[in-house]
């Protein structure tokens, strides 16, 4: 027997008043999905408790039921009622929380997440964002809320409502409109569990070095198995073939580039460039705004100049890579 496609509802897109906010609250409490803006990108949102929303993600996004949701909540006290944190966990959730933090922890016995958003896994990850239109609505919720990239999975993160509409639109409910996401890179993740070292799973919107010099050691690296957002090989992808460190550009190839640096080879069909003065916040913010406004041209390539492997620059040619997975 052949499953019922379902059925596409009216999305809204709505600007962030109160009176719309609240929507999304009454939304959020009818087990229906919310898109809202966050300091890294837009996340799509369901009650965290709720199988039965949270399930609503996997079919939305087309996201393979393994890989594990993020959970936003409100503050580090609420984060201490569903996971485990030790003193490391602590003393990164207090330096970086409000922020582009994400950390995986331990859950406890009486975790609220639904273990769907968990992917059956014993581990929670939690954020606290810093977007004041997230906050308003995870303050008004009063419960936490799982959102991953509101995206179709493997696709390019969205950066404003219109990325939003364009990949969700008939599947959300509400669309939050709060502009373009600052840091344009969805946020670190990192696991700190008991009897390791604390790991980089996922770079992000904070650079490692700085996690590193709150955290008073080094970062390991993650393992093989999917433990956070982010850790799929193939993500992040436009539909488009895409170069990674070119310095030359063909014939129908669309060019990003960094930096004063001009690509050699032929004209290309566009030229966008992350920062011409070699910024890597700009370039980040610009990420992945930039690789969709290029891959609408239906270019046979999207061709990118090399970006320096340090600071944002980690989490930006990670993304990158990724991208390049077929």
């Amino acid at each position: 027997m052949t499953a019922t496609p379902a059925t596409p509802i009216s999305t809204r897109i709505l600007e962030p008043t109160n009176h719309s906010i609240g929507e999304g609250v009454w939304a959020l409490a009818a087990g229906e999905l919310v898109a809202f803006p966050t300091e890294t990108v837009y996340g799509v949102g369901a009650d965290a408790r709720s199988g039965k929303a949270v399930a609503k993600i996997f079919e939305a996004k087309g996201r393979p039921s393994f890989n594990p949701l993020i959970t936003h909540v409100l503050s580090l006290d609420e984060a201490k009622v569903v996971g485990q944190f030790d003193e490391r966990a602590v003393k990164l959730g207090t330096a970086f929380w409000p922020g582009a933090l994400t950390i995986v922890v331990p859950c406890l016995e009486d975790c609220a997440v639904h273990e769907l958003a968990r992917a059956g896994l014993s581990t929670v990850a939690l954020r606290v964002p810093s977007h004041p239109v997230a906050r308003k609505l995870l303050d008004e919720f009063m419960a936490p809320i799982v959102a991953p990239s509101a995206n179709r999975s493997g696709h390019v993160s969205p950066t404003s409502a219109r990325h939003v509409a364009a990949d969700l639109g008939g599947k959300v409910s509400i669309i939050l409109d709060g502009g373009r996401a600052d840091v344009g890179v969805e946020s670190t993740v990192i696991a700190c569990l008991p009897g390791e070292p604390v790991r980089l799973l996922r770079p992000g919107g904070i650079p490692r070095a700085d996690i590193e010099c709150v955290l008073g050691e080094k970062l390991g690296e993650a393992g093989g198995t999917v433990q956070s957002p982010g850790m799929l090989a193939q993500h992040y992808a436009p539909g488009a073939i895409v170069r990674i460190d070119a310095m030359d550009i063909a014939d129908g190839e669309a060019w990003l580039g960094f930096g004063t640096a001009a690509p050699l080879g032929g004209r290309g069909i566009a030229h966008l460039n992350l920062s011409p003065s070699g910024d890597l916040a700009e370039a980040a913010a610009n990420l992945f705004a930039y690789l969709r406004e290029l891959d609408a041209l239906n270019p046979s390539a999207i061709a990118v100049a090399a970006i320096p492997e340090e600071g944002l620059g980690e989490a930006i040619n990670d993304r990158l890579r990724r991208a390049t997975v077929r």
